[in-house]
Formats: C-alpha cells, structure tokens, sequence
C-alpha cells in the first residue's frame, strides 16, 4: 500500500512540476531567453551552435530547405526534458491559424512582436560561417524563402506583406492575433527576419561570437535606455533593427536572393528548372513587390499600433480625412513633461493623454494623429486616416504629431526627432498620405500657444518642409 501511495505521489508531483514549468513561461522574450538558458544549464560546456540545434530539434524545424544550408542531421541531438520541449516546440515553430492567431512568435521588451524561427535560422548560419560576412544562406533562412512565398501569391490576394497584431495581455502573453487578413509573410516574420540577419552578421565575426546563445539575445532584447534616449545607445540593440538593416541589406541584392530561394525551393521539391520566360516573370514580381517591402518596413519608422498601447475605442464615429494632406504640425506633450524611455512607460503615456483627451476635454479620443516617444517608437494616436483633434481649425488639412516632453528649454533625443523629421515624413509622403511638398509647422504658428515649446520650435525652423501659413484660406488652396 505504502508503495502505490508513493508511485501515485510520485507521478501527481512530476505533473505539478511539468504544469508549473510551461505555465511560468509566457511568450515573452525574456521568458523564452530563461528557456534557453535552461537548455544550456543542462549542458554547461555547450557552445551556442549545440543549443541552437537542440533547440531546432524541440522545435521540428529541420526542412529540406534548411538542411541544404546547415547540413545538420538532427537524430543524434539529445532530446530536452518533455515540458521544456513542449514551450520551445509553441515557441519557435511558426504557423497562423484560421482564425488569424500567429504562433511561433514572442513579445520583445521594445514593443514588437517576434517570430523566433527566422531569427534562430540566421543566428546559427552565422555561427557556421568560416569567413565573416560571408554566409552561406543568411538571408535565404532568415527572410528571402518567405519574402519569397509572400510575394508569389495570386494577383487576386490584396495582402502581399503583414499585418501586425497585438497580445491579449502584455505582461503575461500568451495569444497573437493578427489585425487583418494574413499574408504568407506577418509583420513578426519580417521582425525575426531583419534581426536574424543582423545578428547573423554579428556572430559571423569570430571575434564577436557569444560564449552563450542566452547572453547574445539578452544584450539585443533587453538593453534598458538611459537619459539620452537611443542617442548615446550602443548599436547593436533591437530598438535600432530597422536601421541596422538598411545600413547592411541591398533591397537589389535581397531581390535577388529570393529569387535564388523560389528556384532552390522548386529544386529541392523535384520540380524542373524555370524557362526563361518564367524566371523573368519571377524577377518582375519580386522587383515589384520588395519596393512594398522597402516601404513598410526600411523607409517607415516602427509604429505602435493603438490595441498595444491599450488604447479605449473611439468615441462615436470618426470623421475620414481626404488624403494626400498639405500639412504636419508639430506638438509637444507638455504633461507628461519627461521623455519616456521604454514601451511600458510610453504607453502608459499615451493611455493618460487619451484619458486626459476623452474625460477631461470631451473629446472623442486622443487629440494627436501620432506620437513620438523616446524608446525609439512611434505611437499611433488616431493615425493616417482618422481626422484628429490638435490644431483648431486645422485638423482636416494636416497631421498632428508630438513628441511626449515638455520641450520649453530642451530638446527631445536627435534619434526621435530624426523620426519624426526623416522617416514618418517620407513614410508619408511615399505613402500617398502627404502631398511631396507639403508644409511643416509648429502649433504655435495657426494657434495662440507656447507649444510645441521654444526649443523645440526652434529647432524644427532648421528643417526641411518648415512653413508659414497665413490663413485657413491659403490652408485650402
């Protein structure tokens, strides 16, 4: 008897345990960084490549596609403990559901969303280059098979790239669900693709290599920003993916990669070779195509969309702006008066100005078309085609965007204001959102205020598109 009650006392405590292991672990990618160091506890001489592989392996990520560049048999890999397999399996092995949830993906601590497969696949092929810089099928694993399959579809599919989507919870997340119809390639695909890359690059340098896979994600995913904001920031950090990736890829010579990824695909699945003809029609569509890419995710800044901030609805029905407009205006938050350093604190931000907004002043909801913290994000207000409430008189004709401070005496951080002036500008314009020549203006010039404070006035009297407008009539013109 004594020994079935400690069978059955034994199994009951090995469930508990199982259970509360996968249920500490959310889709954060700090928790996902303490799987991982899990992995290594359990071996601690392994080398980064080692923990990769098992991890792959936990994961049922080994196709023919990535066998033919990582030559990697799997069957000898020792297997993980069931329950720390199970969440890597969930973690790292990426699908979309029917019903628009994304799987495979984590919640970094700078506000995006990342697929863990692309930047695993580009992390590993680095770590196997024998030369720096020079690695064998970096950006066929990490992106251009996807960007390939995404960019192939049927010219009927309205959707080539994306969308994003938000969490159910931001402190312990656990659903994704996407905020439109999903494309072959989602905006998380794309995150984990660009930072596959760019720490691919990184580690191909054996100089630079990690002692730990667990301290290389750590450094790039969890840097905390001091006072200057990313300005005097170290460069390799996910807050900076966007720019880092412009500053290594050639939108020409990625072009050409997914191209090398969709015949290698064909090869690998006994289809024969592209005539001519065929193989030109492929380049056309992919030339046409990465110029929605370079768009979406190199020229525009990285907005955050209103349900990650935690945005309240609307209140009634929002009026339509006429797009291109003629106008940005700028703002500054005055309350909140100090910059904010991270996606919580920022959002957090945002959530008190629409409170403000809403109960305070009646409006319908955030004044700001978009806001400009200091974390290296944009934050939607009532974004590119809502009619916002910032300038009177003027909130038809043009978008409304501050930077979260009170900028009376100081200036926001160069990185935001380069945000705001270079990327959301263009992004803009490139957009259709914008006229090419439109103008810029500070609030004080059309309304009788101090913002967007002397400083920052100043400031933006030295930039491009800088104006005056002498009347609403001319507005108009």
């Amino acid at each position: 008897m004594d020994r079935v009650y400690w069978k059955l006392s034994l199994v009951f405590l090995v469930l508990l345990v199982s259970t509360c292991v996968e249920a500490s672990f959310s889709y954060r990618m700090e928790d996902f960084i303490s799987a991982v160091k899990q992995v290594e506890d359990e071996d601690p001489g392994s080398e980064p490549l080692a923990v990769l592989k098992r991890l792959r392996q936990a994961a049922e990520v080994n196709d023919p596609f990535i066998q033919y560049f990582l030559f990697s048999d799997l069957s000898g890999v020792p297997e993980l403990a069931a329950n720390l397999s199970d969440y890597i399996r969930k973690a790292v092995h990426h699908r979309v559901t029917e019903d628009a949830k994304e799987e495979g993906v984590v919640l970094t601590p700078d506000g995006t969303t990342v697929a863990l497969r692309p930047l695993l696949l580009g992390i590993e092929a680095g770590l196997l280059a024998k030369t720096q810089g020079r690695i064998r099928g970096l950006y066929q694993l990490a992106l251009a098979r996807d960007l390939g399959l995404s960019l192939r579809q049927s010219p009927t599919v309205t959707r080539r790239l994306g969308p994003d989507g938000c969490w159910d919870n931001l402190s312990s997340p656990q659903v994704f669900t996407l905020s439109d119809s999903p494309s072959l390639l989602t905006t998380a695909q794309v995150n984990g693709g660009m930072d596959g890359v760019v720490l691919g690059l990184e580690v191909s340098d054996k100089s630079r290599r990690p002692l730990k896979l667990s301290s290389l994600l750590t450094e790039y995913y969890c840097h905390q920003l001091e006072g200057k904001g990313l300005d005097t920031a170290p460069r390799l950090i996910s807050r900076r993916r966007r720019e880092n990736f412009r500053q290594l890829v050639v939108p020409v010579l990625l072009a050409r990669q997914v191209v090398k990824s969709v015949q290698l695909q064909q090869s690998l699945t006994g289809q024969s070779n592209m005539e001519r003809k065929e193989k030109k029609e492929l380049m056309r569509e992919v030339k046409e195509g990465m110029k929605e890419f370079v768009h979406m995710y190199m020229d525009c800044p990285p907005i955050v969309s209103r349900c990650m901030w935690g945005a309240k609805p609307y209140i009634g029905t929002p009026t339509n702006l006429a797009l291109p407009l003629s106008f940005m205006f700028i703002h500054h938050t005055s309350t909140p008066s100090q910059p904010c350093l991270t996606f919580e604190q920022c959002s957090a931000d945002m959530r008190s100005m629409q409170r403000f907004h809403q109960e305070d002043r009646g409006w319908d909801d955030i004044g700001y078309s978009f806001v400009a913290g200091s974390d290296g994000n944009i934050y939607e207000g009532r974004g590119w085609y809502w009619q916002g409430a910032h300038t009177l008189g003027y909130n038809s004709v043009g978008y409304g965007v501050s930077f979260i401070g009170d900028y009376s005496r100081v200036l926001p951080s160069q990185h935001a204001m380069e945000l705001v002036r270079d990327q959301l500008a263009s992004c803009a314009i490139d957009g259709g959102r914008l006229i090419p020549t439109f103008t810029l203006m500070g609030h004080r010039q059309v309304v009788d205020t101090a913002c967007p404070g002397d400083a920052l006035y100043s400031e933006i009297k030295t930039w491009k598109h800088f104006g005056v407008c002498r009347n609403f009539e001319e507005v108009q013109k």
